[in-house]
């Protein structure tokens, strides 16, 4: 079977497919267009967060010590996924699974220590370290 003909047979259902999602797509921006309010209000633009009138400027900065945390949460949270994976499968793995397991667990452990080593599971700042390292004398 040549190229063109493994094109031909493919290219089909390829076209009516994108069409499909296309019309669909044009289907729910339209109808939400159509059959959405409009206000003109404006406190229609404004943020509402559970009935508190917004003050102050949307642009707060954050401590990069929440977005570790989340990184750190995020890792270890799918490290214990892997391993329920793992304990579901326990009868099938054996001994090679059990000790291939273990060897993760291990890194997973020596990555903890060293992140709090370093002291990245620290909140305070370098500032405020000094200051407590000052009255602990």
């Amino acid at each position: 079977m040549n190229t063109e003909a493994i094109l031909a047979g493919n290219l089909p259902p390829l076209i009516i497919y994108f069409a499909a999602v296309l019309a669909i797509t044009c289907v729910m921006l339209g109808g939400a267009y159509l059959l959405g309010q409009r206000h003109r209000a404006k406190a229609a633009d404004e943020p509402f967060e559970s009935g508190i009138v917004p003050t102050g400027d949307v642009h707060i900065r954050f401590s990069v010590h929440f977005y570790l945390l989340a990184i750190f949460f995020v890792i270890f949270d799918m490290e214990t996924v892997f391993l329920f994976a793992w304990s579901i499968a326990l009868n099938e793995s054996g001994w090679a699974g059990f000790i291939e397991a273990s060897i993760f667990i291990i890194v997973l452990f020596a990555a903890l220590i060293y992140l709090w080593a370093i002291g990245a599971l620290e909140w305070s700042t370098r500032r405020q370290r000094i200051d407590q390292s000052r009255f602990r004398l």
